[in-house]
């Protein structure tokens, strides 16, 4: 098991991939409940959707956030068949099942960023952004970092 935040909640406890209303999320044993458990998270499973770096200085908080591009499907699939490949082809090209390959050009799986990396070498083209965003801090607090928990809190309010 590993220990990172649950994406409902934030708490810091064992984590389990858990299909709550049709999506798979990383939740702890008590957020679970709300849905049917998976797996147990071991540590090479948990990925990150974004890569955050983040920069602090005395005035403002900065942050770096590489996110994939939405058009990322119809990129992908032109350029494959621009290079005249099937998707089986270019599937073995990059080391990658056939279904990914489909599923990445249909849009029903977005890439990680370690595969984006490679789709970008391989295809010659761009599914990363890098967007900057400034936080202002407020009298030597970090800012407070907000969970679907806490939005379906104040959503309800």
């Amino acid at each position: 098991m590993i220990k990172i935040q649950c994406e409902i909640c934030g708490s810091e406890e064992d984590l389990y991939l858990t299909e709550i209303e049709g999506t798979r999320l990383n939740v702890c044993k008590g957020c679970a409940i709300y849905g049917k458990i998976i797996a147990p998270l071991k540590k090479e499973e948990v990925e990150t959707p974004r890569v955050k770096i983040q920069i602090k200085n005395s005035e403002e908080d900065r942050e770096i956030v590489h996110v994939i591009v939405p058009d990322f499907a119809n990129k992908i699939r032109k350029s494959r068949e621009k290079l005249g490949l099937t998707q089986e082809e270019f599937a073995k090209r990059i080391a990658e099942k056939e279904s990914v390959v489909h599923k990445l050009e249909t849009g029903e799986l977005r890439p990680s960023l370690k595969l984006a990396i490679k789709l970008e070498k391989r295809l010659n083209i761009k599914l990363i952004e890098e967007y900057e965003e400034k936080h202002e801090v407020k009298s030597g607090k970090s800012p407070a970092k907000l969970t679907i928990g806490d939005l379906l809190r104040l959503r309800k309010k």
